[in-house]
């Protein structure tokens, strides 16, 4: 295999002419033929049985070009990208020149190139300063998410109040017609949950067991059901039990209870340790966050069209899969949203330019003040990976690729650093 470089008339975009020797191809000719064989049937010969001559003579000599160009391209391709040692960041535009037999396959692939970029001002960079303090009502809320997680619910033969379940039954009618889907019985409904259409739940207050009521609501203009959608509805509706939450004591008992703590003293400090804790990660993230797009938008970059699109496939895969965890698929999802692929695409656009910047962005600045990932660094990481993976660090060592990715990792996380202890914090600015 050889291989031409040659800029074309775009930046940042180069076309390869790659040459595959006539006999690679002959090979892959025969491989892809042995493969098919058995589906070929032509007369005089048992299916599956016909040479390759007899196959090429019956149905042309071209039969079996595509299938070996493809058997072969992909691996040449590569082969040429590491023989030239461009970097490539798009989808190969493919295009044969020459394919025949007994003659050298030649084919070329225009490609989009890692772009250049040139960092403008990224020492110095103004941060106004941040800083979130933890207040006594953040502790309390969280006690009382802890209450709430540990109440017992009980019946009660009070008139319903806010916070209390109902349990009901319903029936529900538009133009003196029950509909589809508005009909329950002994239907569990948390009152102020807003679960039910607005004005219903605030109506069930004051009901008491075993009363009926009609209670008259209005849909949406934005409900989900076109046919009810606007209109107005009265819901037949009879209570048959009403529960509350119980709420525990807040005191020591509860701390045991619900924590490894003996007073509730030590818990609330464990709790604002732990809210402390979250801050300085959040404080952490947004100045690694504004310092980054400082940068971004102080450089200059020319990004290939095809860069975007890979970044736009990779961000849809990684939707993809959260979503099948979910036992959705793309296309339902797409279908939910009344959206076609390419308005879903485009709306990833944005986020996708923004992550290649930052990207280009950190790689520019390692390169610019020599950051190096040494051997103790990557050594510390394969530790890491290692123990949460089950591996032994050993084992990971022996993959190039995971080094590299280590590497680029700790790069990166130092240039973060860097441009941190670089940045100047300034107060924050009244608006």
């Amino acid at each position: 295999m050889s291989c031409k470089v040659e800029k074309t008339e775009n930046a940042n975009e180069v076309k390869l002419e790659i040459t595959v020797e006539a006999e690679k191809f002959e090979n892959a000719i025969k491989k892809v033929y042995f493969k098919n064989a058995k589906y070929f049937n032509i007369p005089g010969f048992r299916k599956g049985k016909a040479p390759q001559a007899i196959v090429e003579k019956y149905y042309g000599k071209e039969i079996f070009y595509e299938d070996a160009f493809n058997e072969i391209a992909g691996e040449e391709y590569e082969n040429a990208i590491e023989e030239s040692k461009v970097e490539v960041v798009g989808k190969p535009e493919v295009d044969i020149v020459t394919m025949e037999k007994g003659q050298d396959l030649v084919f070329t692939a225009v490609v989009a190139t890692k772009p250049e970029v040139e960092l403008g001002k990224y020492k110095g960079i103004e941060i106004e300063k941040i800083e979130y303090n933890v207040e006594e009502s953040d502790i309390e809320n969280n006690l009382k998410q802890m209450q709430e997680k540990n109440s017992r619910v009980i019946s009660v033969e009070t008139p319903v109040e806010n916070g209390n379940i109902a349990v009901i039954d319903f029936e529900g009618f538009v133009e003196g017609k029950a509909f589809e889907g508005g009909k329950a019985e002994n239907y569990s409904l948390e009152i102020g949950s807003g679960s039910f259409i607005p004005g219903f739940e605030d109506q069930v207050i004051g009901m008491k067991i075993d009363e009926e009521k009609d209670i008259n609501v209005k849909f949406p203009d934005e409900y989900f059901s076109k046919d009810l959608a606007g209109k107005d509805a009265t819901f037949k509706v009879k209570v048959h039990e009403i529960k509350k939450k119980e709420l525990p004591e807040l005191d020591d008992e509860f701390a045991k209870d619900v924590s490894e703590f003996d007073t509730l003293k030590e818990l609330k400090d464990s709790i604002k340790e732990r809210l402390e804790k979250e801050n300085e990660q959040k404080t952490k993230y947004e100045k690694e966050d504004t310092v980054i797009k400082a940068v971004t938008e102080n450089m200059k970059v020319d990004i290939p069209a095809g860069m975007i699109e890979v970044e736009i496939d990779n961000m849809v895969k990684d939707m993809e899969q959260r979503m099948s965890y979910q036992g959705l698929k793309l296309e339902q999802y797409l279908k939910m949203l009344n959206k076609t692929e390419e308005e879903f695409r485009k709306e990833y656009e944005p986020q996708a330019i923004d992550a290649i910047k930052s990207r280009l962005a950190l790689e520019a600045i390692v390169k610019a003040e020599k950051i190096e990932a040494t051997d103790a660094d990557v050594k510390e990481k394969l530790e890491e990976m290692a123990k949460n993976y089950g591996k032994t660090a050993e084992e990971l060592e022996k993959n190039d690729n995971i080094k590299e990715y280590l590497k680029q990792g700790i790069q990166n996380e130092k240039a973060i650093n860097f441009l941190i202890e670089n940045a100047k914090e300034v107060a924050k600015k009244n608006k």
